[in-house]
C-alpha cells in the first residue's frame, strides 16, 4: 500500500474519527488538546487543555464525544462542554480510554488506572462500561491492564477489545440486553502491542501494534491476514473513511523521519471499513 503524509509535528495522537465531510478529528497529548484536520489540509484546535484523551465519537447531534478524565460531550456552537459519565460505584477510574458506538447510539469505553507509558508504574485493572445516551452506566468487562481499541463485527453480534500489556485481542459476544458474554481471546499479535483497531466490511479486524512499526489485520477466525509496515515504530491508531470507506487513516506518536514527530497518514485499502455509528448524545 502507498503511504500519503497528511500531517506531522504532533505527540501521541489517539482517537481518530471522519465524519461525512472527510473531516478528521483526533486528539494529541503533547498539546492536551482535540483537533481536526479538514480536507484542505488545514488544522483547526477544537478543544484545548483537555489531557489524556484516547478515544472520540461523532453524535447524530453534530456534537463530539471525548474521553480523558470523564466522558464528555463538547458542542461546537457554544464551545460547552458537559461530563456525562466519570465515577461508578466501588470502581476505581482514573481516567477513560478509547471508546466505540454500537448500533443504538450507546458507547463502550474502558477505563485506565495508571500510566502505561511509565515503565516503573504498577498496573493497576481497569474496566469496560457501556453508556447509554440516557445516562444509564453499565459495567460489562473488568480486569484490563490497559483498555484499547474497540469494534463491533459487521452484524453487531461480535465485539473485538485490545488489551495492551498482554498482547490481546479479545472478543465478546454481544447478548440481547447488551452486556457482553464469553469473553475470549481473538488474536495476540506477533510483535508489539495492540492499541487502536477498526474493523472492515468483510469482518476483518485492523491492529495498530505500538511499539513494532505495523498494522495487522486478522481475518474473522483470528488468523493474521496482512501485515503492514509503517514508518513509525509507535503506530497508535486507525480509521477508516471517505466516500467509499476505503480511506484508511493511521496515527502515530513518532516518525522514522524524527523532525516530524506524531503524523497523520492515509493508505488506500482494497476492502472497505465498517462505518462507526454516531452516538445518540
Amino acid at each position: 500500500m502507498e503511504i500519503e503524509t497528511l500531517a506531522s509535528g504532533f505527540g501521541l495522537i489517539e482517537g481518530p474519527r471522519v465524519d461525512q465531510q472527510g473531516r478528521l478529528y483526533f486528539a494529541d497529548h503533547a498539546s492536551a488538546s482535540v483537533r481536526r484536520r479538514n480536507p484542505d489540509g488545514r488544522i483547526e484546535t477544537l478543544v484545548a487543555q483537555r489531557h489524556g484523551v484516547g478515544g472520540l465519537a461523532l453524535c447524530e447531534s453534530g456534537k463530539l464525544l471525548m474521553s480523558g478524565p470523564s466522558l464528555s460531550l463538547w458542542d461546537e456552537a457554544t464551545g460547552r462542554i458537559e461530563e456525562v459519565f466519570a465515577k461508578f460505584p466501588g470502581r476505581t477510574i482514573n481516567s477513560l480510554n478509547d471508546m466505540t458506538v454500537d448500533s443504538q447510539g450507546s458507547v463502550y469505553i474502558g477505563s485506565m488506572n495508571y500510566n502505561a507509558l511509565d515503565k516503573d508504574a504498577k498496573p493497576v485493572p481497569g474496566d469496560l462500561y457501556r453508556v447509554d445516551p440516557g445516562g444509564k452506566v453499565t459495567l460489562v468487562g473488568e480486569g484490563y491492564q490497559v483498555s484499547n481499541g474497540l469494534g463491533f463485527s459487521p452484524d453487531g453480534k461480535l465485539l473485538y477489545h485490545a488489551d495492551s500489556p498482554p498482547k490481546t485481542i479479545w472478543i465478546y459476544d454481544v447478548a440481547a440486553d447488551r452486556t457482553l458474554k464469553n469473553q475470549r481471546v481473538f488474536a495476540t499479535l506477533p510483535k508489539g502491542y495492540p492499541d487502536g483497531l477498526a474493523v472492515d466490511a468483510e469482518g476483518g479486524v485492523w491492529v495498530a501494534a505500538i511499539f513494532a512499526h505495523e498494522l495487522v489485520r486478522f481475518k474473522p477466525d483470528g488468523s493474521i491476514d496482512r501485515r503492514i509496515t509503517m514508518p513509525s515504530r509507535m503506530v497508535v491508531s486507525l480509521v477508516f473513511g471517505g466516500p467509499d470507506m476505503r480511506d484508511l487513516y493511521v496515527v502515530t506518536a513518532d516518525n522514522d523521519d524524527k523532525p516530524l514527530k506524531g503524523t497523520i497518514f492515509k493508505l488506500r485499502s482494497d476492502i472497505p471499513g465498517l462505518p462507526i455509528p454516531r452516538a445518540k448524545f
